[in-house]
Parts: structure tokens; C-alpha cells; sequence
């Protein structure tokens, strides 16, 4: 009676903070509704008041059912943390679907889970049709799922609390997180709510006076100016228009945007020592250190390729072509300055390799990012140099290693492991998504770029991801951008929550019988 009565309290205290999640999404379906609603766009609006209704309906069940253990302090774990996060994630994938396929312009529910899947994870890839021909609220919500993901949804309830909980730590690290701003779990959330607003404004008004400036009304300006302020800050890739960054043809937007996806895919750690006057982390971090190394080796060899095929003419062809991509890519924010085809049929097999590395190494920990991460790259880099000395150096005189990470950090045995292994985890994910491809008949190539931007939630694509491609590859990358935005842990800690329970069920009733 008591492992059922502890059962049942577990399951309880999920529930309960997975409602909670899910009502604070649903409160946000109220600016799509009053953006509907301004623009006198009657369809979209019924759709997200019908939406916010069957949300808000679900997240109240679930937080009645475990009211009366949200208190449950001393027997909230790590696991209750993990699948806390992966199950948020999945259940608001579902019920932020419903306005996508009520609009008319998905062709099937599958398609709408995968936009918002994509826009959740911050990947950007598309089955959404007739993107140039969108409600304003429609427009208005796919880029919030970008915004509200880059952040995190719990970090999204988390700054929303009116006391600290004992396991608020806990579903923050589970939705792929592990820096403290500050001493407290919601006070951390609330700064990075604090960075991302500032941001926010800044880059929406310096984007808007741009549009405005290359001949965009003002309203319309602006809308785009939130739009792709939100997309490039999460680094999320989505745009109100199929021609994506290119809709512009400015030279001075697309620099703007980069400098925001740049900033975008830094830690938000590195952002608040930065605020505290801290400048030289720039310089020492090493996940900066990493970003700018990988780069500018990776743009120099891009640059140098392509320069051999004769592809751009001159060097503000290369910059908006060449170095815009493979930024956007290596910061996994998937806002391409050409179209998906020509990856293939312009850049070649080098290229697109390059393009590949740097969608597979992502930006930094704890940011809008995705990839396994500078961090983890510097971490095992420098395991492998520490190695090497050990092997040069007599025992007596070994040191001890650091990395310099916000302050110094031992580098030991166990973290180059465990950054190795989520590496390994990326990985394998990567290999099973190109190995798919393949089956289902398209190049090597094709199917290692589209592998790669899906499991490095990148965005770009090199022309796979459609409406028309087979059902079971567009499941295969939910899981994937899924997979790699909560970074395995918390997915792999609910299906083991799951198996155990059906376990326990089983031998319960087989004892019964």
C-alpha cells in the first residue's frame, strides 16, 4: 500500500507541474487571439480561443489531479524533473497543433505537429503551405513557438512562480539547462526572460526603422521586424515569407539578423557577466573561444571551396551567400540567404560537408542553440590534449586542468565522458536520420545535410523536407529535433519512467493471477 500510495504521489506531482506548464502556454495563445483580432482575422481567431480552451481544460485537469501533491517536497527527484520537461514538451506539441491544422494550411495533423515540433525545438523546418498567404495570427503564433522555445517553456513557467519549489531546479536542467544566474531557480528564469525582453526591444526597433527604410510599411515593418527578431534571437529560422531572409534583399537586414543570431546562440551565462561588466568572458570562455575558432575555419574553407567553382562573383556575393549560411548554420538558426536547392547544385559535396560539421556543432550550453554545443567541443578537446600531456609528462609532476567556463572548472575524467557520450548520443541520432534517407531513395548527401539540420535543430534545408516525403521520415525528425533540444536525458529518463510503470502493472498482475 505504501510503494502505491508513493506511486500514486509521483504520478501526481507530475501532473501537477506538467498543468502548470501547460496553462502558462495557453495563457500566451492570447496574443495571437488579440493579434487575430486587431487585423479582424475572424477564423484565426476562433481557432485560438477554441485552442486555449481545450488547453486550459487539460492543463486544469492535470493540476486538480495533483494538487494535493505538489507539496510533495522530499519525493521529487531528478526523474520527476526529466519527465516533467520531455512530457511538457510533448503534450504542448499536440495541443499547438490545433490552430495549425484548423487554418487550413497543413495537410494533415502529422504536418502541423511537425511545425510545431520545429518551432519548439528552434529548428525552423517547414510543411506548413502557402506560408506568403498566412493570418497575421497564425504568423504571429509560429514565431512565438520559436521565441517561448529558444527560451524554454519552463523557463516560461518557472519565472511565472510566486515561491520557490523544491523541484523547480530539477525541470529546469530537464528541458536542457544547467546554468544558475543567480542563487535561485526562478530568479534565473526571471533574468533570462529579463535578457531576452531587452533584446527583444532593441532588435525589434533597429530592425523596424531598417524595414521601414527599404520601403516596408510601418505596421507591416513592424510585424516583420517582431517576427524575424524573435526567429533570429531563438535561433529558431522561421519567416513570414517562403523567399525567407531573401524576401528583403537587403544587405543591411540580413547583417542585423546575423548579429542577433550570433548574440542568440550565446550562453545566456556569458550574457549576464557581460551585464555585471564582466567584457574579457568574451575572450576567455571557452565556448566563445570554440564558436569563433570553428567558424572562422569552417567560413575560410567555405569561402575558399566555392571560390574554386566560381560560384559568386564578388565579395558581397560571398558575405551574403557564403559567410551568412554557414553562421546561421554553425549557430543552428537555419535563415538561408539561398534557396534549398542550390546547396546541392551549387555548392557541392565540400560544401555541403562543411555545412554538415557546423549544424552538428551548434552554438553554446544553456542558449537558444542547439548541437551539441561548443561547450561539450572544448571540453573533449581539451580531454584529449590533457590526455596526451598525462601520456608525456611523469606522474610526479601531473597537474590539475582547467577550463574556464564563467569562472574556472576542473576538467575531469567524468565530464569529458559525459560530454563525449551526448556527443556519441547526436551522433548516432544523426547516422539513423541519414541512413533513412538513403532507404527512401534520395543522395547520401541529401539525406546526411536534412539528418543533420534536424537532429542540430538548424532549420536549413537542402531540399528533403516536404509535405510530400514519406510519413514516417517527418516522424523520425520530430523525434530527432526533439531529441536534441532536450538533449536525450529527459526524454530517455520518461521512457524509462514508462517501462517501469507498465513493468510494475505486469508483475502485479501476473501476481494476481
Amino acid at each position: 500500500m505504501n510503494k502505491n500510495r508513493q506511486r500514486t504521489s509521483s504520478i501526481g506531482i507530475i501532473c501537477y507541474y506538467t498543468g502548470y506548464i501547460v496553462l502558462i502556454v495557453a495563457a500566451s495563445m492570447s496574443i495571437p487571439v488579440v493579434t487575430s483580432i486587431l487585423f479582424k482575422e475572424w477564423n484565426p481567431m476562433l481557432d485560438f480561443m477554441i485552442t486555449g480552451a481545450i488547453t486550459t481544460i487539460i492543463a486544469l485537469s492535470l493540476i486538480l489531479f495533483g494538487a494535493e501533491f505538489k507539496d510533495s517536497r522530499p519525493n521529487f527527484g531528478w526523474k520527476h524533473g526529466f519527465v516533467i520537461a520531455a512530457l511538457s514538451w510533448i503534450i504542448l506539441t499536440f495541443l499547438c497543433a490545433i490552430p495549425y491544422r484548423l487554418s487550413g494550411h497543413t495537410n494533415s495533423f502529422l504536418d502541423a505537429c511537425f511545425d510545431v515540433m520545429s518551432g519548439f525545438t528552434t529548428t525552423g523546418l517547414v510543411l506548413t503551405q502557402d506560408l506568403d498567404h498566412l493570418s497575421n495570427g497564425l504568423n504571429m503564433w509560429r514565431h512565438m513557438l520559436t521565441f517561448i522555445g529558444g527560451q524554454g517553456m519552463i523557463v516560461l513557467a518557472l519565472s511565472f512562480l510566486t515561491r520557490e519549489i523544491g523541484g523547480a531546479y530539477k525541470m529546469y536542467v530537464g528541458e536542457g539547462k544547467d546554468i544558475e544566474l543567480v542563487p535561485n531557480v526562478k530568479g534565473t528564469a526571471r533574468y533570462i526572460w529579463k535578457i531576452s525582453l531587452v533584446y527583444l526591444i532593441i532588435g525589434t526597433v533597429t530592425l523596424w526603422i531598417i524595414g521601414m527604410f527599404i520601403g516596408l510599411k510601418p505596421v507591416s515593418a513592424f510585424l516583420h521586424a517582431l517576427y524575424m527578431f524573435e526567429s533570429s534571437w531563438s535561433t529558431g529560422g522561421f519567416a513570414p515569407y517562403t523567399q525567407n531572409i531573401m524576401y528583403y534583399h537587403s544587405i543591411l537586414y540580413e547583417s542585423v539578423t546575423m548579429i542577433i543570431f550570433i548574440l542568440g546562440s550565446f550562453n545566456f551565462g556569458l550574457h549576464y557577466a557581460i551585464w555585471q561588466g564582466k567584457r574579457k568572458e568574451i575572450v576567455k570562455n571557452i565556448e566563445t573561444q570554440s564558436f569563433f575558432i570553428t567558424s572562422f575555419i569552417a567560413c575560410m574553407l567555405a569561402l575558399i571551396g566555392l571560390s574554386k567553382l566560381n560560384v559568386y562573383p564578388n565579395a558581397v556575393a560571398g558575405f551574403r551567400r557564403i559567410i551568412f549560411n554557414v553562421v546561421s548554420a554553425h549557430t543552428t538558426t537555419g535563415l538561408g540567404s539561398i534557396y534549398a536547392r542550390q546547396f546541392a547544385l551549387e555548392w557541392g559535396d565540400f560544401g555541403v560537408l562543411i555545412m554538415i560539421i557546423v549544424m552538428l556543432i551548434g552554438g553554446s550550453a544553456c542558449s537558444t542553440a542547439g548541437g551539441f554545443k561548443g561547450l561539450r567541443v572544448g571540453i573533449v578537446f581539451k580531454g584529449l590534449i590533457m590526455d596526451v600531456k598525462k601520456l608525456l609528462t611523469s606522474e610526479r609532476s601531473m597537474k590539475v586542468y582547467k577550463y574556464h567556463h564563467i569562472k574556472d572548472h576542473m576538467l575531469e575524467d567524468g565530464l569529458i565522458k559525459s560530454s563525449a557520450t551526448i556527443i556519441c548520443c547526436y551522433m548516432v541520432t544523426f547516422t539513423i536520420g541519414t541512413m533513412i534517407g538513403t532507404f527512401y531513395g534520395y543522395t547520401l548527401a541529401d539525406s546526411a545535410f536534412e539528418s543533420a539540420s534536424v537532429t542540430g535543430n538548424v532549420g536549413l534545408s537542402i531540399g528533403v523536407t516536404t509535405p510530400s516525403m514519406p510519413n514516417f521520415m517527418k516522424i523520425y525528425y520530430i523525434i530527432a529535433m526533439y531529441l536534441g533540444r532536450l538533449e536525450f536525458l529527459s526524454v530517455f529518463a520518461l521512457i524509462g519512467y514508462i517501462l517501469g510503470g507498465v513493468k510494475k502493472t505486469c508483475i502485479r498482475l501476473l501476481q494476481r493471477a
